[in-house]
């Protein structure tokens, strides 16, 4: 029988774990432990800090439906304002007593006598709780790429998910290899201080525009004074994501390509332009978002190059037609691992079973927060559930995950655990509606895919559908033990 004071761990003080924490302090619940690598909260928000890192959704979104922020200085919040909020989040709910910073989560092992899980940190401290909400998400794990002599480039190397504010870019020679996301970001930035930049891109992206430009001081006083402006839009902006649904559309998917061309008029050169335009169907990879981005192109310091790479030397990088370009400093834009999810650090379940194993086909739950044989452990951010806003999203998981833990205090229950079977059809479900959206079918996404080729990260539908999907448990879907 199980005390209701649940002893809980959350890995990660990002937005998901912050969520946790506030949701589980507002319903109760104290005895929990905030386990965090970084040296503070905030999770990518705090690790990203690359020049130019934003959000590609808008500001007013991209916060808790319980915390709005009048203080928003542009439509896409740069990466030093997201922390901002999600510093005053954890002050304002006093989440920060309950937080350990610098001591990473290395293992999670479920001990089935005691019911209770135990974590192992890097510094050999050991956790004990009833009940742990995994909220390491999708963007955790960073590997180096696959590139042969990657260790060998003599000069400074810094990867754009670890970004070295204290190494001096100006007048450099800088090479940035990737360009997707962070790519798409950093190199309008960089470009303006570099002496050279060359930009190794394997496959062109579209890249839209976006309604950017800065609040006025007049409109930041009227947004401060009165909340529901903000609050209005939210609902607005809401309402335009959740019935869009675009990668569905048709219609919708021609009129992104549309507008993603007429952004590659900005490049002058018409054989760089060509370089520049993607060859794959809108949606079929992240869709990405920046107004300088084509235009960088057009100054004489920047050069993209498109041979593939054949190997990186210790001076440079060496290109498969032959010629190696040499550089001061060499940026990684290449990404997450994004399919790992909590597999990233060991987790061991009922009868010895590893997370690993159990996801040999790919990451799957049940709702995206619980998975077969790993009792009394709920993720956030988890598989299938990357669509529309992921704190809106996160915020429904949150409280899915609430109600089975105040199910396990209410009915003194030693742990749930979700049904193999009501997983599998579950997730067959999910990957029926996946297979609807053809740009996703369009064999052009490693940031969806697993190893096996089945995606696991995106949800099919919009975000309302899933809010009334995680709405109430289905105790039948779960195996119970008192």
């Amino acid at each position: 029988m199980r005390s209701p004071d649940l002893r809980i761990a959350i890995i990660g003080a990002g937005p998901g774990g912050l969520c946790a924490a506030i949701r589980l302090r507002q319903s109760g619940f104290e005895n929990f432990t905030v386990l965090e690598k970084g040296s503070g909260v905030g999770g990518t928000w705090r690790h990203n800090r690359y020049p130019g890192c934003a959000c590609d959704i808008q500001s007013e979104l991209y916060s808790f439906s319980f915390e709005a922020n009048t203080a928003w200085t542009r439509p896409y919040a740069r990466q030093p304002e997201i922390l901002r909020y999600l510093e005053h989040c954890a002050d304002k709910y006093g989440v920060l007593p309950h937080c350990r910073f610098n001591d990473a989560v290395k293992s999670a092992r479920w001990d089935e006598p005691s019911a209770t899980w135990a974590l192992t940190a890097e510094s050999g401290a050991q956790v004990t709780a009833e009940v742990v909400i995994s909220a390491l998400g999708m963007f955790n794990d960073v590997p180096p790429p696959d590139i042969e002599g990657v260790d060998a480039f003599a000069g400074k190397t810094i990867h754009s998910a670890r970004w070295d504010w204290d190494h001096n870019l100006a007048g450099e020679t800088v090479g940035v290899i990737g360009s997707a996301a962070s790519a798409v970001q950093l190199v309008p930035e960089i470009a303006l201080e570099a002496g050279r930049l060359y930009v190794f891109q394997r496959t062109a992206n579209w890249v839209l525009p976006k309604e950017d430009d800065p609040y006025t001081p007049e409109e930041m006083a009227a947004r401060r004074a009165d909340p529901g402006i903000v609050a209005a839009r939210r609902d607005e902006l809401f309402e335009q994501v959740d019935a869009g649904m675009a990668f569905k559309d048709p219609e919708r998917q021609a009129e992104m390509e549309a507008v993603g061309r007429r952004a590659l008029e900005a490049v002058a050169d018409p054989e760089l332009r060509a370089k520049l335009t993607p060859t794959h169907m809108w949606g079929c990879k992240r869709p990405l978002f920046h107004n300088d981005y084509f235009t960088t192109y057009n100054r004489p310091n920047v050069e993209l190059v498109t041979d593939p790479i054949e190997r990186i030397t210790p001076t440079g990088v060496l290109t498969v037609d032959g010629a190696e370009r040499a550089m001061d400093t060499m940026v990684l834009a290449t990404g997450f691992s994004t399919t790992k999810y909590l597999s990233a650090i060991e987790v061991v379940g009922r009868g010895g079973l590893r997370l690993d194993d159990a996801w040999d086909d790919g990451a799957t739950a049940y709702m995206g927060v619980a998975t077969a044989g790993f009792p009394n452990l709920f993720m956030l951010y988890g598989p299938n559930t990357n669509n529309g806003s992921i704190i809106t999203m996160i915020e429904y998981q949150v409280d899915y995950a609430l109600a089975h833990i105040r199910r396990l205090a209410d009915q003194r229950l030693a742990w749930v655990d979700v049904k193999a079977d009501a997983m599998a059809d579950y997730n067959e479900r999910v990957q029926e509606g996946i297979s609807e959206i053809r740009p996703w079918n369009a064999g052009c996404n490693g940031y969806y895919r697993s190893p096996s080729g089945r995606i696991v990260t995106q949800w099919p539908h919009n975000m309302t559908t899933f809010k009334d999907q995680t709405a109430a448990i289905d105790e039948d879907a779960f195996e119970a033990a008192p």
